[in-house]
């Protein structure tokens, strides 16, 4: 995969400078790097899968809401702890507002995935065996290469959410 190399590049340009809260804040930059990883993919699904132009036209569609509901799933269950861990730290938790709460966090945990689950064998059926398995490969390369990146910029003290010294401060 050979084109990964370009992207990683312009994946971290727009990784690293979310230290620094811009106008359209962290969810702003957040969409701008899904997008960006969404272009990658599509950019490179023909010729790293080897599809015909059929199967891209069909495809298309199905990867693009694929990573869209990865990225609401994820989310959803992000939202749905970040609850439960404020109902837990309000000090007013009662065990009928967690067991509320908790029923939130394990539907995300299963809706999401089986969302994921259909839409990916949606998927497979438009691909050849060898095709669902170079696509399986795209996909981790680019989540492997994604993890490496945030990791370099946390070790950097450059990650998104990492608190920048001020002036006064040692």
């Amino acid at each position: 995969m050979s084109g990964l190399l370009p992207f990683v590049g312009v994946l971290a340009l727009a990784v690293l400078p979310q230290v620094s809260p811009g106008p359209r804040g962290p969810q702003g930059r957040g969409d701008e790097v899904a997008k960006m990883i969404d272009a990658y993919i599509v950019s490179n699904l023909q010729e790293s899968l080897g599809l015909t132009d059929d199967q891209f036209v069909r495809l298309l569609p199905l990867v693009k809401r694929l990573q869209s509901e990865r990225r609401a799933s994820m989310q959803g269950r992000v939202r749905a702890v970040r609850e439960l861990r404020q109902l837990l730290e309000s000090g007013t938790a009662t065990e009928p507002h967690v067991m509320e709460q908790l029923r939130e966090v394990k539907r995300e945990e299963i809706e999401g995935p089986e969302k994921v689950r259909k839409i990916t064998e949606g998927i497979d059926a438009a691909l050849t065996p060898l095709q669902q398995a170079k696509f399986r490969v795209l996909e981790a390369d680019v989540e492997r290469r994604i993890r490496q990146i945030i990791g370099q910029a946390r070790r950097q003290g450059m990650a998104p959410g990492s608190k920048q010294p001020t002036p006064d401060e040692p």
